[in-house]
């Protein structure tokens, strides 16, 4: 389609006598010129195969780069109970021989102490005397099955705040909370689920994720959330060379300007306290003190904001249905998802609910059943933030059958009833007397009849029977007995 378009467009300039422009010089990206620390899960959490799957995948990942020392340079660290530096970061300047070191790499097992391994990273793999380069943008990739036997988001924070872009692979067993905060911002871009066996398919992407990362560029903005965003920018002044001015100020009201001095040596900062869906001015002004450079501006728009809901409140809880709210609901949400299914492991079902509600009823369920239930509030930027409850359907209930009597004599009447239908665990009887005090009478589900005495000639008494379910009561029945009256003997006379 593309190339027919390019001909039809030929065409009519020739037709029409138009001169054909002469192609301009092609303009291509800066080349990706940066230190990449490769973070791997070697403990006893993870079994010789899938250990020999990561090898393989961040082997094909390196292969695969522009490796030298104007380019990409490469580091690997293992994580164990002693965390170990597999190879420095000037040791390989081909993508081979960074290859065949990854699949020689041999497993630590013992503990997954992540957070000392990211202490090596940050105390010698990103100095010099590893062969780190000053200067350069840094970026740290951390294959993982899981989470850490010791603290690992301090440390991990720690490296962020020094400009290191955090890209995170997990292997599927990860809680995602924790990863998302561990990664760099936003998540969707720097954390990747992937079963260990298909790990080569995110190769492609992920290597240009990283070039990117990489690429020398002028001021920017990156992590930007709905209250902050970090700018970096290149080495444009050393520590002894000058100072940085940067000022920022929402585009609506320049008059609430904040304004920072940084030390010559600094290449980012992080700014938050911001408002969400706000577009921000940024000037960064180079203060030299042996040249003259001239400021950098840019403009970022925080995120809007992207709250989950707090609460779900369960109620009307029906045999087959139940009513499902939630709150808050913020004015950015573009509508709601509603996740639902039996527990253990049943088929989910998926109901969407506009912006402008807040509840809804699910019905057609199962009787007597465990729901989990998500509700997500799905936003523009196409983030998603949920939050999950479980609710409980109730019982089948049913009145009993047909009640009736049998009188075993002028006090005593034997009352029977036809079982009522679900999982009844008993019946109550309870029968208020014309004549006398009210019973009370619990019978196991297998009874289904009862002798009730003391009824007086001649009155009539109320016999109710209500069958009783493990989460609550049934429909009663109820009936009327008639006693019947006490006939005096006819009076004897001798004739």
């Amino acid at each position: 389609m593309i190339v027919w378009a390019a001909l039809g467009l030929l065409c009519l300039q020739l037709a029409l006598g138009q001169s054909i422009p002469e192609p301009g010089p092609a303009t291509h990206p800066p080349a990706a010129q940066g230190d990449l620390l490769f973070l791997l899960d070697s403990s006893a959490s993870v079994s010789y195969y899938e250990f020999s799957r990561v090898k393989e995948f961040v082997g094909q990942l390196v292969q695969s780069l522009p490796l030298g020392s104007g380019a990409v340079q490469t580091s690997m660290v293992l994580v164990g109970s002693k965390p170990s530096v597999e190879f420095p970061f000037d040791q390989h300047r081909s993508g081979a021989a960074a290859q065949e070191a990854v699949r020689a790499a041999k497993q630590l097992m013992g503990d997954t102490n992540t957070g000392l391994a990211l202490d090596l990273a940050k105390e010698q793999l990103l100095t010099s005397k590893a062969g780190a380069r000053p200067g350069v943008r840094k970026v740290l990739v951390w294959v993982t099955d899981g989470g850490s036997s010791d603290e690992a988001q301090v440390p991990m924070q720690a490296l962020k705040d020094m400009g290191v872009t955090v890209f995170i692979v997990s292997t599927g067993r990860g809680n995602f909370l924790d990863l998302s905060a561990a990664a760099s911002q936003p998540p969707e871009k720097h954390l990747r689920f992937v079963d260990v066996d298909d790990l080569q398919i995110i190769v492609p992407e992920l290597r240009g994720s990283i070039l990117e990362a990489m690429r020398p560029q002028e001021l920017h903005a990156a992590e930007v959330t709905s209250h902050s965003f970090r700018l970096v920018w290149p080495p444009l002044l050393s520590g002894d060379s000058g100072y940085y001015l940067l000022e920022v100020a929402p585009s609506a009201d320049p008059g609430a300007k904040q304004s920072r001095h940084l030390l010559g040596n600094e290449t980012s900062w992080f700014w938050d306290g911001l408002e969400p869906s706000t577009t921000y001015k940024v000037v960064l002004v180079p203060e030299s003190n042996l040249h003259y450079l001239a400021p950098q501006t840019i403009q970022v728009t925080t995120l809007e904001e992207e709250i989950s809901p707090s609460r779900i409140l369960i109620s009307h809880s029906k045999p087959r249905s139940f009513h499902v709210s939630w709150a808050p609901t913020p004015a950015s949400v573009l509508r709601y998802e509603v996740l639902y299914g039996p527990l253990p492991g049943g088929e989910a079902r998926l109901v969407e609910v506009p912006a402008t509600e807040n509840s809804t009823t699910l019905d057609n369920l199962s009787p007597n059943t465990t729901y989990l239930v998500t509700v997500a509030a799905i936003y523009s930027s196409g983030r998603e933030k949920a939050l999950s409850a479980k609710a409980c359907t109730q019982e089948v209930a049913s009145k009993i059958g047909r009640l009736y009597f049998q009188s075993l004599g002028p006090s005593t009447v034997k009352a029977s009833w036809d079982s009522a239908e679900g999982d009844v665990q008993g019946y109550q009887v309870r029968c208020r007397r014309q004549v006398g005090p009210p019973s009370l009478l619990s019978v196991s589900p297998q009874t289904h009849s009862v002798i009730l005495t003391g009824l007086a000639a001649g009155t009539t008494n109320h016999v109710c029977v209500t069958p009783i379910y493990q989460s609550h009561t049934g429909p009663r029945s109820c009936q009327t007995v008639r006693m019947h009256p006490v006939t005096p003997a006819p009076e004897y006379r001798p004739t």
